[in-house]
């Protein structure tokens, strides 16, 4: 196990040995960080009330204070100073980060309780029967947030480039068109990149088992090329699926048995693909010989998903448009339902990982 913290916001993290060296996201802040090749921590128990503690190992050898019982302790050399057999009972609580004695405030986490990067929020048993639960996930204050936004906002970029235009043609006339459009360009590629960006998080954050919509975790340091970098993530992932069956339609220009056969084939993967390349944030994720390694090993409930997927995925296809609503209510079903589907996404890997085996 190599125990380390994140460089951005100091979470302290645990991954198996064989991630060492592979790039992966900071469960307290989103950062994109590097496993490194060996623990930067030591983990050990106070020999006065059996806390589990965890130091840097730069600081092996100081001494400091249990953050349960404030008797000093010494940071040994090597984890497991104390066995959990050997150490005295404690009550299970969590564990706190503590300011070592004699050192800065700039030397804060030195101390205290370390979380497994699979061990973060989890909201236990479902109160409610899984598919009314599903569909009221968007139900919170980000999700209602979020939802206005990515409906309102090209509605009123919209009004913003209509002003434009109407200011600048009679001066610029068709010369106009240059100035608007790689505004509108590079409005819609930020937008949609951080639609991507949301809705990957959404399916992190149900992986961790929220059964809401949570807060966006924005890391310290962010760029418009980190939610471009998801969006051409999300889009690989789906056009690995469906890219066949849109090739032949435009090619062959007719619904035939091989049409439906390219179909059946992008439905049934992509919701895989989709959480494979949300989760390792890597297109090598989306190997077609791990992809369907992993479906094998949670074949039946897979199934549903896909289910799932294809009912709530046609609705928004077919269904929603030949709805009697104006057409921004539309807008924001669509949006709704995915916010579910992202959902449904990242529960799948909540309930199944152990079967899926992935180590995150």
């Amino acid at each position: 196990m190599i125990r380390f913290c994140c460089e951005h916001c100091g979470h302290k993290i645990s991954v198996q040995d064989e991630h060492a060296g592979r790039r992966c996201k900071c469960p307290g802040c989103d950062s994109i960080i590097t496993v490194p090749e060996e623990s930067t921590l030591v983990g050990f128990y106070c020999q006065n009330c059996g806390e589990k503690i965890s130091a840097f190992r730069t600081y092996v050898g100081k001494k400091g204070k249990c953050p349960n019982c404030k008797l000093p302790v010494a940071i040994p050399k090597k984890s497991g100073h104390t066995s959990p057999a050997d150490r005295p009972q404690a009550p299970a609580q969590e564990f706190k980060e503590e300011v070592i004695s004699g050192l800065s405030l700039e030397e804060r986490q030195i101390l205290g309780g370390e979380t497994r990067a699979d061990e973060t929020e989890q909201t236990g048993e479902r109160k409610l029967p899984w598919l009314i639960n599903a569909f009221i996930y968007p139900i919170s204050v980000s999700g209602m947030i979020h939802l206005a936004l990515f409906v309102i906002s090209p509605l009123l970029f919209s009004l913003f480039i209509r002003f434009i235009e109407y200011m600048l043609k009679p001066h610029l006339g068709l010369a106009t068109a240059e100035i608007t459009e790689p505004i509108t360009i590079i409005f819609y590629v930020i937008f949609y990149s951080y639609v991507c960006y949301y809705i990957a998080d959404c399916v992190i954050g149900s992986s961790r088992g929220h059964q809401r919509a949570v807060d966006l975790t924005m890391p310290n340091t962010i760029s418009i090329g980190d939610f471009v970098s998801e969006a051409f993530i999300i889009i690989g992932s789906i056009a690995i699926c469906l890219s066949p069956m849109l090739l032949y339609s435009f090619l062959a220009k007719r619904n035939d048995l091989w049409f439906w056969a390219l179909s059946a084939y992008g439905v049934f993967f992509l919701p895989m693909s989709l959480l494979r390349g949300i989760m390792f944030d890597a297109f090598d994720a989306l190997n077609p010989i791990e992809i369907i390694r992993s479906i094998c090993r949670a074949f039946l409930p897979y199934w549903g998903l896909v289910l799932f997927f294809l009912v709530v995925g046609g609705f928004i296809a077919e269904g929603i448009p030949r709805l009697p609503f104006w057409e921004f209510l539309k807008q924001a079903l669509k949006v709704y339902l995915v916010f579910v589907l992202a959902h449904q996404l990242g529960w799948f890997y909540w309930w199944h990982k152990d079967k899926l085996k992935w180590g995150l």
